[in-house]
C-alpha cells in the first residue's frame, strides 16, 4: 500500500512518520508544506502524480487553538479549504482519505462522553474551522474516514506532556486545571490505529466503514490527573517532582474557551474496525520512558 501523509510537524504527523517504516505492508511518503501545500491545488496535483497513493492521511492542520481566535483566515485556509482540496484530489482518483479532526467540534457541555451522532456546536475558531473541514471532506469525497481525537501528547515537540516533564526537576508547584475532563491520547498509539485504518481502507474498503469515528486514549482524567501521572512516572528516573496544585478553569483564562468535557466515546471504532487505543496511562509510561531515554 502506498500511503501519502499530508503534514509534517504536528504530533500526529511525526508519530505517523516514525511508525510507518516498521510496517512492511506500507510504503509511506510524508510531505510537509514545502513539498505539499494543501492550500495549493497545483502542489496537491504534483504530490499525487509523484506518489500515486492508495490512501491519503490528512494530518496537516492549524492547531494553535488560542492564536486562531485572531488568525481566522489562516485557520480556515488550512483546516477547511486545504482539507477540501486534498479530498477532491483524492476523489478524482478514487482514493480514500483519512482525515484527522478534533473534540473541539463539540461545545463540551454534555455530561457523558460524546458519540459521533451527537450534535456539533464548536465554541472556538479552531473548532469551527475543523468542523467545516470535516464537512468539506465528506462532501468532496464519499470514500472518507474522519477520525476525531483529543488531548494528544507525545515525547517530542511542545505539548502538555513535554511541558510538564520540563518542570519535573523544578521545586515550584505546578498549577493545573482540574475541572476539565478528556481522554489523553498518546500520539504513537493514535498513529498505530490510523495506519491500521488506512490499511483496511486500501485492502478491504467495505461500504460500512466510511464515516466519522472517535479515536482517543482509553480512560478519562483531568489535566491535573494527567500531570500527576506524568510526574509520578518521571520520579522513577529523576527522584524529584514538584507539587501539582489543582485549579479551576476560571483561574487559567485563555483566549479560546476550553470545553469542560472533551471525553469521546470510541465504541464505534471498536465495533467497525476492531480497534481500541490503549489506556492513557500506558501512553504516559511510554512517553516518559522516551523522554528520559532521548
Amino acid at each position: 500500500m502506498r500511503l501519502l501523509i499530508a503534514g509534517w510537524h504536528g504530533q500526529v504527523a511525526r508519530a505517523l512518520i516514525e511508525a510507518a517504516p516498521s510496517l512492511p505492508h506500507i510504503k509511506a511518503l510524508a510531505a510537509g508544506r514545502a513539498a505539499l501545500d494543501v492550500r495549493d491545488p497545483r502542489s496537491i496535483e504534483r504530490a499525487f502524480s509523484d506518489i500515486s497513493p492508495d490512501v491519503v492521511i490528512n494530518s496537516a492542520a492549524y492547531t494553535a487553538v488560542d492564536r486562531a481566535e485572531t488568525d481566522q483566515d489562516a485557520a480556515f485556509a488550512l483546516n477547511r479549504d486545504g482539507a477540501r482540496l486534498l479530498a477532491r484530489a483524492a476523489a478524482r482518483r478514487d482514493v480514500p482519505i483519512l482525515h484527522v479532526s478534533t473534540h473541539y467540534v463539540f461545545d463540551g457541555t454534555k455530561k457523558e462522553p460524546y458519540r459521533e451522532t451527537d450534535a456539533t456546536a464548536p465554541r472556538t475558531v479552531f473548532g469551527c474551522s475543523k468542523l467545516e473541514g470535516e464537512r468539506a471532506v465528506a462532501e468532496a469525497n464519499p470514500r472518507h474516514v474522519i477520525a476525531r481525537t483529543g488531548w494528544v501528547f507525545g515525547p517530542s515537540g511542545r505539548n502538555f506532556a513535554t511541558n510538564v516533564l520540563a518542570a519535573a526537576n523544578e521545586s515550584a508547584p505546578l498549577r493545573v486545571v482540574a475541572d476539565q475532563h478528556g481522554n489523553p491520547t498518546y500520539a504513537p498509539h493514535l498513529a498505530a490505529v490510523l495506519l491500521d485504518i488506512a490499511r483496511r481502507l486500501a485492502d478491504e474498503p467495505a461500504d460500512d466503514l466510511w464515516g466519522t469515528y472517535h479515536a482517543a486514549g482509553s480512560g478519562v482524567t483531568t489535566w491535573h490527573g494527567l500531570a500527576t501521572e506524568i510526574l509520578a512516572r518521571a520520579t522513577v528516573t529523576s527522584d524529584t517532582a514538584p507539587t501539582v496544585v489543582p485549579i479551576a478553569t476560571a483561574d487559567y483564562p485563555t483566549a479560546a474557551p476550553r470545553p469542560e468535557n472533551s471525553t469521546l466515546d470510541c465504541m464505534r471504532l471498536h465495533e467497525r474496525f476492531g480497534l481500541r487505543l490503549p489506556p492513557w496511562q500506558e501512553g504516559v509510561a511510554a512517553c516518559v520512558a522516551c523522554h528520559f531515554d532521548s
